[in-house]
């Protein structure tokens, strides 16, 4: 016979109407995340394979053509937090519909854009429109699924994202390929239009979101708060570090494999970015390597995997350079998955804020990184774009020293008052 214990804890899990796994709801909520997810990361990176594409076309170069990656990543940073605040208003599942609405109106005009100033400025409203997306779709999660199934539940939306930012460059390059980046460009938009009406016809209406009430100088406090924490600086700079690194590379890997000894063609160069996979991987494996070697040794681990992936990539053999873009994707990715879930177990407060702030840092890292490694590779070639990836992973790691010799310090002020 059941003890009252377990009646009880039954009772409330009875009362509890949040969404359960197995339930329809559940169902209907995780399919219309994941094409949320898909659709957001297709669109946003949806000229990254084709940069070279572009810059024939308009007789760009490398660091201009990036400017159509960078400016909607730019952008998206800067409109995160003001948007997460617009979330508590006007309810999460609202501004998600109207993000990718505006995003996906924007990106069937993406292909009509008549030269490469409109089709940066057209990312760039792309960029901030995406921007309601990540704004929302955690607190709505945190609000409608029950706590034992919001790990999984977060777990398909990120799936969704990195499965999205593959998919929409494998779709694109292999249609410019064929018809030209413009194609590229729209098909990507039929693909996100399509996702768009699955997320909207499927996404259960919140049941659990309160309004609240827009309090600028409440949201600067917090902002001031998080800011002000040394813990969180060093996590945001490092999230950005990570994703200048990998920003520059995969802005600029198409411009290397394009020309000789490679010559690869424009549907091959797509498909290069199938090594996402690993990221995900890898990114699942980062609470075990944390459980193993601890927060700073798990950074450690990726920051070297990053390193010997920059440096392997410099040889001019197809399989060396395909070995270290794997190397440098599994290393971002789980250094990215320990820096962000270090963030919300660092905050005690202002949660959505302080993820906020780790979003804008990390695509300002990604604009960062795409223009700075366009650069580098136009004065350099691609030993000038690994320089600039070496000099963020360095960054990383002086980091991170700092952090540890901090802790040290710390332990050794605290021991004599605890002994």
């Amino acid at each position: 016979m059941p003890s009252a214990s377990t009646r009880a804890a039954a009772t409330l899990a009875s009362a509890d109407t949040r969404l359960a796994p197995g339930t329809p709801g559940h169902r209907r909520m995780s399919l219309a995340l994941f094409a949320a997810g898909l659709a957001a990361f297709t669109l946003l990176y949806s000229t990254q394979a084709l940069l070279p594409a572009i810059s024939a076309d308009f007789g760009a170069t490398a660091s201009a053509a990036s400017w159509t990656v960078s400016a909607a990543t730019g952008a998206l940073a800067l409109c995160v937090l003001p948007l997460s605040a617009l979330s508590e208003r006007f309810g999460r599942r609202t501004l998600m519909t109207a993000s990718l609405s505006v995003a996906v109106a924007l990106a069937l005009l993406v292909p009509l854009a008549p030269n490469l100033e409109s089709l940066v400025v057209l990312r760039a409203l792309q960029g901030a429109a995406l921007a309601g997306l990540p704004a929302s779709a955690m607190a709505y999660l945190a609000e409608e699924v029950r706590p034992k199934a919001l790990i999984g539940a977060i777990g398909l939306f990120v799936a969704g994202n990195s499965i999205g930012g593959m998919s929409g460059r494998i779709v694109s390059g292999w249609v410019a390929q064929l018809w030209g980046w413009r194609a590229g460009l729209a098909a990507v938009g039929l693909l996100s239009l399509a996702c768009a009406v699955a997320f909207r016809v499927l996404l259960p209406k919140a049941r659990h979101f309160t309004p609240g009430t827009l309090n600028p100088k409440a949201l600067a406090r917090t902002v001031r708060t998080h800011l002000s924490d040394p813990l969180l600086m060093r996590l945001y700079a490092i999230g950005a570090l990570f994703m200048t690194v990998f920003g520059a590379v995969y802005t600029v890997i198409g411009y290397r494999l394009v020309e000789a000894p490679f010559s690869l063609p424009q549907g091959v160069i797509g498909s290069i970015f199938l090594v996402y996979l690993v990221g995900t991987v890898s990114s699942a494996a980062a609470g075990k390597l944390v459980g193993r070697l601890g927060r700073r040794g798990a950074l450690y681990l990726a920051v070297s995997t990053t390193a010997a992936g920059l440096l392997l990539s410099l040889a001019d053999a197809l399989p060396a350079v395909l070995a270290g873009l794997v190397l440098i994707t599994a290393g971002f990715f789980a250094g990215h998955a320990v820096a962000s879930s270090s963030v919300s177990r660092t905050a005690k407060t202002g949660r959505a804020q302080a993820s906020a702030l780790y979003q804008s840092a990390y695509y300002l890292g990604s604009s960062a990184g795409g223009t700075l490694g366009a650069v580098a590779f136009h004065a350099g070639g691609w030993a000038g774009t690994v320089l600039i990836g070496l000099v963020a992973v360095l960054g990383v790691v002086s980091i991170t020293l700092y952090g540890t010799h901090s802790a040290r310090v710390e332990a050794r002020r605290l021991r004599p008052a605890t002994a």
